[in-house]
């Protein structure tokens, strides 16, 4: 699918921060920050699909629950379909999150075991006052034809599909209220290879078929290539490297980009990409380095990058870095 990124973005970050005091008492001043999100900037065209990638506990469920609005942001501006988002409140949200939805990995703890799935789907349309009547079936009954699953399920109980089922379910939840973004938190990653590649082919359909626009955060970074049109690495809560998915995979420049990437396997004409381990462990959010927060672990470290923090750039070739010396 081919993405206008002249276009007006459909959510537009700007300095996007998520902070988290910790072991607060009844003292006051007590308790550490938990810099989560750091000054995030970034852009959601309609019809792309943005890949977030980076390892466990760089931030990138908490964007996505910040990005629409499940959490409330500490600062910065959120933007979505042209109205600003980043304080609105219970009322406005409503209205937003008819147009935005989030799916997340675990689809059986997002479904009530003690309702079946016609009651929880009908609920969604009659919130959001989408359907009445006999219209509220018709819709159903569409919602499970568009996520591949037969009409008759609608009288079962969460307990008696499969993983690969209940996320259909819990996509077609989602779908329900017709939105315009989806944020996928890890969508595939509790589910067999197989079925992974079922549920990545109709993310990939809907998307097409629908007109809809992605945000997909994953740890594997062999489905964020399938699905991406753009990629965005996290560490520590900051974007390290941003750009076409192709190029990023192909020809990384930022050195975090590198090491995650020389993991995946490489076959054929491809031939074998050197493995990068890193060393040191990953720093705490609580304490994150005073510089790049990459430079405690990054082979090609200097002076600079232990005293300074560099900003996320964008080249010529519309790739943004956050590296004093990017990888040629």
């Amino acid at each position: 699918m081919m993405v206008d990124m002249t276009s007006a973005p459909l959510l537009s970050a700007r300095e996007l921060t998520k902070n988290f005091i910790v072991g607060k008492t009844m003292r006051p001043g007590s308790g550490r920050t938990l810099h989560a999100v750091d000054a995030i900037s970034l852009d959601v065209y309609p019809g792309e699909t943005l890949g977030l990638v980076g390892e466990s506990g760089s931030g990138k469920s908490t964007l996505g629950r910040c990005l629409t609005r499940l959490y409330d942001v500490t600062s910065g501006e959120l933007t979505f379909d042209g109205e600003n988002i980043a304080k609105a409140d219970t009322r406005a949200l409503k209205r937003v999150r008819r147009k935005m939805q989030m799916i997340f990995q675990d689809p059986s703890a997002s479904l009530n075991p003690r309702r079946r799935i016609r009651d929880m789907l009908s609920e969604v349309l009659k919130v959001h006052a989408i359907r009445s009547g006999a219209g509220i079936d018709e819709r159903l009954t569409e919602l499970m034809e568009i996520v591949g699953l037969r009409r008759d399920y609608l009288d079962r109980y969460p307990h008696e599909f499969s993983g690969g089922q209940r996320q259909r379910i819990g996509i077609a939840r989602a779908l329900a209220v017709e939105p315009k973004l989806i944020v996928a938190d890890e969508p595939v990653s509790a589910l067999d290879v197989s079925v992974q590649a079922q549920i990545v082919n109709l993310f990939a359909d809907l998307r097409d078929q629908l007109q809809l626009t992605y945000v997909f955060i994953a740890h594997d970074l062999a489905v964020v290539r399938q699905v991406s049109n753009r990629v965005a690495v996290m560490y520590l809560g900051s974007i390290m490297e941003l750009g076409d998915t192709d190029a990023l995979y192909d020809k990384p420049r930022h050195p975090y980009t590198q090491a995650l990437l020389s993991a995946i396997p490489q076959h054929g004409a491809q031939g074998k990409r050197e493995r990068i381990l890193l060393t040191g462990d990953l720093p705490s959010p609580l304490d994150p380095p005073k510089g790049c927060k990459f430079s405690t672990r990054c082979p090609y470290a200097q002076p600079r990058c232990s005293a300074e923090r560099p900003v996320l750039t964008k080249a010529a070739d519309g790739r943004s870095v956050a590296c004093h010396f990017p990888l040629n």
